[in-house]
């Protein structure tokens, strides 16, 4: 039996990633039917990532105008048995047909949003920092993350591998049902973070309930090198 089919080929690269720490119930009605809350060490987690999408094609084609482009997305994590996976509470990008495309295809939490992002590397292509910012006014947010260090590929067992290495994308469906994808990617090396901090209106983007989490210091930061990723179609899941 053939597998369920390529959605969409890009390189997802300098994934800076915001990580608190939340009591598992403000994340309960958001668990898709078929899943159940993952967590580290007794901990569960919700991040903010933003990235850069470069490359892209859908369906195998390319789209004008469409191949490079930021996403910042809050997320948290799930398993359906041994699979590991994410997901979305919001994601925001910078082109409304992205916004059409994933919304029809997975009813993911997609909504467009102005955005811009800055990346300083050093000659050895070590980065130093990545800042990406959202939004205009009054809205105008951003999230940056400074480095240290030389980058590695995470231990295993260790916080910045649970965070990294979650292989399949969770949706919850109007219907009750769910929607699970596979991302397919080989492990990313990271750079620990000196600092990370987000930064704006954080109830006007996520509520009133994920602000709280939002405007503390993260219990860990990090930035992952990215790489080629390969998503796959959906398939339809707790029916």
């Amino acid at each position: 039996m053939s597998g369920p089919g390529v959605f969409l080929t890009a390189e997802w690269r300098n994934l800076a990633m915001l990580n608190y720490a939340v009591d598992p119930a403000l994340l309960a009605r958001y668990v898709p039917n078929g899943t159940e809350l993952d967590a580290h060490e007794g901990k569960t987690y919700v991040s903010l990532i933003g990235f850069e999408f470069n490359r892209t094609r859908l369906l195998g084609v390319t789209i004008p105008f469409h191949q490079s482009f930021e996403e910042v997305n809050l997320r948290f994590y799930v398993r359906r048995g041994a699979k590991r996976g994410a997901v979305f509470i919001r994601e925001l990008v910078p082109k409304r047909a992205v916004v059409w495309v994933a919304r029809g295809a997975f009813n993911e939490k997609y909504s467009y949003a102005p955005m811009s992002h800055r990346v300083e590397a050093d000659g050895d292509g070590n980065v130093l920092e990545a800042e990406f910012a959202w939004g205009a006014g009054a809205g105008l947010s951003s999230m940056h993350v400074e480095t240290a260090g030389r980058s590695f590929l995470p231990a295993k067992g260790s916080l910045s591998e649970f965070i990294t290495e979650h292989y399949w994308g969770y949706a919850a469906q109007a219907d009750g049902g769910s929607v699970e994808y596979e991302v397919q990617h080989p492990q990313w090396d990271v750079w620990e973070a000196r600092r990370g901090s987000f930064s704006g209106d954080a109830a006007g983007w996520y509520g009133a309930e994920f602000a709280a989490a939002l405007e503390r210091v993260p219990d860990a930061a990090f930035l992952a090198r990215g790489s080629a990723v390969t998503v796959l179609k959906g398939t339809r899941i707790g029916e």
